[in-house]
């Protein structure tokens, strides 16, 4: 089964870590709308009538977007598209945006999953970052949530914040155990070149993220979590049993996808799409019944290397079996001289014939992928 993404590219200000394709200026959120919705028309025979299991709404802030339309989207959806009966169908929100009203009105319009953008719980770590909201605006949009009907969330965190100590990351370690969310993503801050940080970090006026203190705040993450039952199912991502993020899961089990709107990226087994990242021509291509994308052929090489990338970061693990029967590539065997090196520095565990990181391993993802990486 397939799922389709929702770029929906506007934001109330930009944060400062932040390099998505996003734009602070609203005026023209209706006929971008009205664009979306004629992409998913022309685009209903890319997933070939495969049932749709997962719809996602991401930005950007799609919780700026009004029930009219997000009703106008989810129906054109729905008429357009085969869509299994319990569907996981998320929002991405920020706190600000989630009063209880508008989280009661789309939980009747079917949404059944948010995804909320804490970031932090300490002020002085929010205004760092520029967000909208305070820490307890979160606090009040979690429990709003929970009234109105939301028994399956996920709050991101941000660790990896400059701080002369770990007492606010352990801060928010705390208050996301009290609120026990069924799911938490936390990610290491990181300062991309385009970006207010990438800016401040060429002129000089900030420093750059210390590994050592964000590894040392990822291992109390881990141990935090695992402590209270959440299973780290992806290196990012942690989930009470039975809440994982299925449209997640869904990328890094190599499903098929749909993305529509500005900057969506689409995915059919063989190749990739990439739409513009411009909102003006997105929706003058639109108005006639055009979508302009870049689209890649994947090469086998591509192939092998994605499946190597994604399913490492995951608790399923790198199957070589897989790779053999779909790729006619042994990983195992090609890169013995590699796995030899990284199992007995415990940097990968191996069962069989799948490859898993390790509590270690999970500290340097990357350069473990780039060492497998191959060539063909």
């Amino acid at each position: 089964m397939a799922g389709i993404y929702i770029h929906i590219p506007y934001c109330r200000q930009a944060c400062h870590y932040c390099d998505f394709h996003f734009s602070t200026n609203i005026s023209k959120k209706s006929k971008l709308v009205d664009s979306i919705c004629k992409e998913l028309v022309l685009q209903r025979d890319y997933l070939s009538q495969e049932s749709v299991e997962t719809i996602y709404f991401g930005g950007g802030s799609p919780s700026l977007l009004t029930t009219s339309e997000l009703t106008a989207i989810l129906t054109t959806v729905r008429q357009n598209f085969s869509i299994i009966s319990n569907a996981e169908i998320t929002l991405e929100g920020n706190p600000d945006d989630l009063t209880f009203s508008y989280l009661k009105s789309i939980y009747d319009l079917g949404i059944n999953r948010l995804s909320i953008g804490v970031q932090s719980f300490n002020e002085q770590s929010l205004r760092f970052l520029n967000r909208v909201h305070n820490a307890r605006q979160s606090a009040e949009c979690l429990e709003n949530a929970v009234k109105a009907g939301f028994d399956n969330f996920n709050i991101d965190l941000i660790y990896g914040i400059q701080s002369n100590d770990h007492s606010s990351w352990k801060n928010d370690l705390e208050m996301a155990m009290a609120i026990r969310p069924r799911h938490i993503s936390a990610y290491c801050l990181t300062i991309e070149e385009k970006t207010a940080f990438g800016n401040w970090l060429k002129k000089g006026k900030m420093q750059p993220v210390n590994e050592e203190f964000a590894a040392e705040q990822f291992e109390m993450l881990v141990e935090k979590l695992e402590h209270n039952n959440y299973e780290h199912y992806e290196i990012s991502n942690f989930a009470l049993p039975s809440a994982y993020s299925k449209h997640n899961s869904s990328y890094w089990k190599g499903k098929n996808y749909l993305g529509v709107g500005p900057g969506a990226h689409s995915f059919n087994g063989s190749s990739r799409r990439f739409n513009i990242e411009n909102n003006e021509k997105y929706i003058n291509f639109l108005n006639e019944n055009r979508v302009l994308f870049e689209e890649e052929v994947l090469t086998l090489e591509n192939k092998i290397n994605e499946y190597i990338l994604t399913t490492l970061r995951t608790v399923w693990g790198c199957d070589n079996e897989h790779l053999m029967k779909n790729f006619n590539f042994d990983l195992i065997k090609d890169k013995s001289f590699v796995l030899e090196d990284l199992l007995k520095g415990e940097y990968l565990m191996q069962k069989n014939q799948t490859l898993f990181l390790t509590k270690r391993g999970k500290l340097m993802a990357d350069k473990i992928t780039e060492q497998l990486w191959v060539e063909i």
